[in-house]
């Protein structure tokens, strides 16, 4: 557990590196910093004095406290500093450690050594991680947003980051109001949802269930290139089927709304989902509920993950480039860190790959 010293600079180191405290402001007496954190005069000073130290903060006798230019000490070396910080949602499991590795052969073959940290998907972890990477001065960074379809709470950090010059590439998404800002390598979730539900329309298939995971912007994405496949196929607009949820929601509730409708009188005769990782719990799911994969409810995913291939049936799925992104992302931050690109953006179009669990609709009526 933290002291309360700690708290404190902790508290104001993270003001200043985010720039709430800009450099050469004058800061809050100790009074004022005694009354904020509820401490004493000793503990204000103790954090002041590390943060002096740290080359944070400097004093002018009889003037005061004010923000030192705490990122000058380090310009002269920003080209010998030898690690790339990388923010995942995940790291242990799922296509992560495909996308990991691809980032780590790139910059190791370049001297660089990576240093990860996992949000778990949480914003405030994001901001936890974003202050760690601030603090050891990276070379550059390669982050997978948090809940990237909602406002971040993070655009604080950000704004620094850019304002800083921080070489930056985003990986699988970015947040929309940040496009401009950063180059990023993503995969056309759109245009790869729209194929898949297209190829299974085609199949016959006209009461399809989509299953998306909203609060990241690949599942928004997917969503509406689902719904646009039904927009091209408008006599059966109305047999569309669709279940939102959140990475913040309970698995146990979203299973609960996908069994009602399987056990529902308009019963989906396929099954779309957010990725991989889902679509092989849903098939569980079906299984249990006496139902056969693909001749009662056809299933996909999306992503490739390379446990779906294994399965039995194997799992129809959309491509994704994993360690080929992690590759291309960290090549693109070494263009950035060396001056030798403005950062042009990549998206890959997805290939669909047909296995075993799904097939043609088979009427039963």
């Amino acid at each position: 557990m933290a002291t309360k010293y700690e708290n404190v600079k902790q508290d104001l180191k993270q003001k200043i590196t985010s720039g709430e405290y800009a450099i050469n402001q004058k800061l809050p007496t100790e009074s004022v910093l005694m009354a904020k954190y509820k401490v004493s005069r000793y503990t204000v000073r103790r954090a002041i004095s590390d943060l002096e130290n740290d080359h944070f903060i400097y004093k002018i006798q009889g003037g005061g406290m004010y923000v030192d230019d705490w990122r000058q000490k380090d310009t002269h070396s920003k080209k010998e500093n030898k690690f790339i910080g990388l923010l995942s949602t995940h790291i242990a499991d799922y296509i992560f450690p495909n996308i990991i590795n691809g980032v780590d052969r790139m910059i190791s073959d370049h001297g660089y050594m990576l240093v990860i940290s996992n949000t778990h998907n949480d914003q405030e972890r994001e901001r936890e991680s974003l202050m760690e990477m601030l603090d050891k001065n990276v070379a550059g960074l390669i982050i997978e947003p948090t809940q990237s379809a909602l406002p971040t709470t993070n655009a604080d950090l950000y704004d620094r980051i850019r304002e800083l010059g921080i070489p930056t590439v985003f990986i699988n998404a970015i947040y929309p109001e940040m496009e401009a800002d950063f180059p990023y390598v993503t995969t056309n979730d759109y245009g790869g949802e729209r194929k898949l539900t297209n190829y299974l329309i085609e199949q016959g298939h006209k009461r399809i269930l989509g299953i998306f995971q909203v609060d990241d912007i690949q599942g928004v994405r997917r969503m509406e290139g689902f719904t646009a496949a039904y927009r091209e196929h408008p006599d059966i607009f109305l047999d569309a089927q669709i279940l939102m949820y959140q990475s913040s929601d309970k698995l146990v509730n979203v299973f609960d709304r996908i069994e009602g409708y399987l056990k529902g009188p308009d019963r989906p005769s396929a099954i779309v989902c957010y990725n991989d990782q889902l679509a092989i719990q849903v098939i569980d799911l079906v299984r249990s509920l006496d139902l056969t994969v693909p001749t009662d409810i056809s299933v996909a995913g999306f992503d490739n993950y390379q446990i779906g291939e294994y399965i039995d049936p194997s799992l129809t799925t959309m491509m994704h480039e994993k360690e080929k992104m992690g590759h291309d992302a960290a090549d693109l931050l070494l263009q950035l860190i060396d001056g030798k690109t403005d950062g042009e953006s990549i998206e890959y179009d997805p290939s669909l790959i047909v296995r075993g669990s799904t097939s043609p609709y088979k009427n039963k009526e």
